[in-house]
């Protein structure tokens, strides 16, 4: 038969081991579950700052809007704008096709 010793042994092998089994079911168990309240508090966190982010896109797209049609639709005229504000001595270096362009906007 076996021993006596090494019976105590064995017992005391399988004894550890169904205890960290059992302790480390249990850390699983809380780690699952810090992690999903930190993702249910990241969800909340972003959903806060939604109705902000949606705004500051907005604005953005507005933005945009306008620089597009600056670029696309007012070609002529943004340059007769950009000559008119850099003072009445640089209106005299305006090509022909330009003041004709501005005197066609002033009728």
């Amino acid at each position: 038969m076996m021993d006596p010793n090494l019976l105590l042994i064995f017992s005391f092998i399988l004894v550890v081991i169904m205890v960290s089994f059992g302790l480390g079911g249990a850390i699983h168990k809380r780690d699952l579950a810090f992690k999903q309240r930190k993702l249910e508090l990241e969800a909340a966190r972003a959903g806060a700052d939604s109705p902000a982010s949606a705004k500051k896109i907005e604005q953005l797209e507005q933005r945009v809007r306008v620089l597009e049609r600056l670029a696309t639709d007012r070609g002529q005229d943004l340059a007769l704008q950009i000559e008119s504000l850099r003072g009445p001595a640089s209106a005299d270096a305006l090509p022909a096709e330009l003041t004709n362009a501005e005197q066609r906007q002033r009728a």
